[in-house]
């Protein structure tokens, strides 16, 4: 069924001029926050007054639509996520996100900046720090000087570091923007920021809004898949969550190395029957309590179900890598029985083979506040040949027009050093939220592109600033979204990603 959007319901999401209901998860007028506690009392309340509609065949013309477009919204789970256009053609179709979780310094790694090392040890002019405050540093700390030589690379001259060696054989490859700014100054807020487009925990992710947007073109792998490597994560699993959007949007966290989801194998000595039979009473019965009281929650737990059962064939072929050439696993410098950085990215390149939409890779660990060359060299080691080798395996596989990668932190590190013997640190770098740089590949974005600078200081940006807000509205755009359309009623008012920010850069993007 065809709805216009001229027709609002409330609840009704919208992405573009028509809704197919039945293609739809609705939330109710009332939202339920299951963080709430009084969420066991309103859904008892919900509960109560749907059986005595039911009961009492109360036929207003109203009631009657809802739950004509309640069954219809929520038949089969397969129709939750099935594919959906865009409002435009867009050139990216997947998106594989490398987060790495610390901030990278960029001024090790990307944005070369001479004058630091001959003003090294001397405090930056006090017109520069302004009343910029740290929390690990003075503003009269002194100035440290890049820690890695930079060379011309690629046709494009693009300045990289020696850390970077295998990154410079894609550097006509790649859009690099040198002028990213983002709100936050501490890790957690920061990361969820970046991902949601809000600094709290709630509200939906990257991952999340594309899948709502476009659907799944799987059924046999989670459309939204989420990898992580190196320490923990400071903004923990909000950083792929669904927020208030229905959690069939949700990121489903794999493990790199064996079962991708514990407990997904059929225990031992459970027959194939029984297995199934077990399946369909549990799915039964999860029907009959959301015939009873609509919670969408209960469909999530359905296609949870289903997805596991199908996940008993479809992950150990996925995660298998002896299909992979030799020189497939050298070219990623992956050992394909030991968890990585690179056997991450690999999976990465099979899962969008497979058709799973949206790929996080979390590598955490670039927090450098003392031992910055160190800091670089490690997470380097991990990293740098498999994020390349990535994208030249797209590439030669005829993928990389449609897959957007994305590869940055959550800001960036300061010219100045910090130094401090209590806390055993030295020749580290503190947080910088005025200027960081990010790369992206594929997707529809300009290959071989530097876009935005920064002051000879590498501390204030005087180019072309690109907000996160206007990241992610560039992102959306590369996938075919309006950013200012693809929305979802929440709360009594329409949220999108970007909340009520962001532009995009139409200078990145072919």
């Amino acid at each position: 069924m065809q709805i216009p959007l001229s027709v609002r319901m409330k609840g009704v999401e919208s992405i573009g001029p028509a809704v197919d209901i039945s293609e739809r998860t609705r939330m109710h007028a009332s939202p339920q926050n299951t963080s709430s506690p009084s969420a066991p009392a309103a859904m008892a309340r919900e509960a109560a007054r749907r059986w005595f509609l039911g009961q009492c065949g109360v036929g207003l013309g109203a009631i009657a639509l809802g739950q004509l477009l309640d069954r219809q919204a929520h038949g089969a789970t397969s129709r939750t996520l099935a594919p959906r256009p865009p409002h435009f053609a867009g050139r990216a179709k997947a998106v594989i996100h490398l987060f790495m979780a610390g901030a990278p310094s960029q001024l090790e790694l990307f944005d070369y900046k001479p004058l630091l090392s001959r003003l090294e040890g001397q405090p930056l002019p006090p017109s520069i720090i302004g009343d910029q405050r740290y929390a690990f540093i003075q503003p009269t700390a002194g100035v440290l000087g890049p820690q890695y030589p930079f060379q011309p690379s690629g046709d494009s001259g693009l300045m990289l570091s020696s850390a970077l060696p295998h990154l410079r054989r894609v550097a006509d490859r790649i859009c690099m923007v040198k002028s990213m700014h983002t709100d936050q100054f501490n890790h957690a807020p920061a990361q969820i920021f970046f991902n949601s487009g809000f600094s709290q925990p709630g509200r939906p992710c990257l991952g999340s809004w594309v899948l709502y947007g476009l659907g799944a073109e799987t059924d046999e792998l989670p459309a939204f898949v989420v990898m992580s490597t190196g320490a923990g994560l400071s903004g923990g699993a909000a950083l792929w969550s669904s927020g208030f959007l229905p959690t069939v949007y949700a990121g489903v966290q794999f493990r790199s190395q064996g079962d991708p989801i514990l407990n997904i194998s059929t225990p031992q000595g459970i027959l194939p029957r029984v297995q199934e039979d077990t399946y369909d009473l549990i799915k039964r019965l999860n029907e009959r309590r959301y015939d009873e009281i609509g919670d969408p929650e209960i469909r999530t737990r359905i296609a949870n179900f289903e997805m596991a059962a199908r996940l008993q064939t479809s992950a150990p072929e996925l995660m298998d890598l002896r299909d992979e050439t030799q020189a497939t696993l050298d070219l990623y410098g992956c050992d394909p029985d030991r968890p990585s950085f690179a056997r991450a990215c690999l999976l990465a390149r099979r899962m969008v083979e497979r058709g799973v939409r949206f790929i996080n890779i979390y590598h955490s660990g670039w927090d450098a506040h003392s031992n910055v060359v160190g800091n670089i060299r490690k997470n380097c080691a991990d990293t740098d040949q498999a994020s390349a080798a990535l994208v030249l395996d797209l590439a030669r596989r005829g993928m990389l027009d449609e897959t957007l990668v994305l590869w940055g932190g959550e800001f960036g590190r300061t010219p100045m050093v910090e130094t401090n013997p209590a806390l055993g640190r030295s020749r580290g770098r503190d947080h910088h939220p005025q200027a960081f740089t990010v790369w992206m590949a594929g997707g529809g974005t300009r290959p071989g592109m530097v876009y935005g600078a920064t002051d000879d200081f590498g501390f204030h940006i005087t180019e072309n600033p690109v907000h996160v807000h206007d990241l992610q509205a560039t992102i959306l755009h590369c996938l075919g979204f309006d950013h200012t359309r693809l929305t979802y009623h929440y709360a009594g008012r329409d949220f999108r990603l970007t909340d009520v920010h962001g532009r995009v850069v139409h200078d990145l993007v072919m």
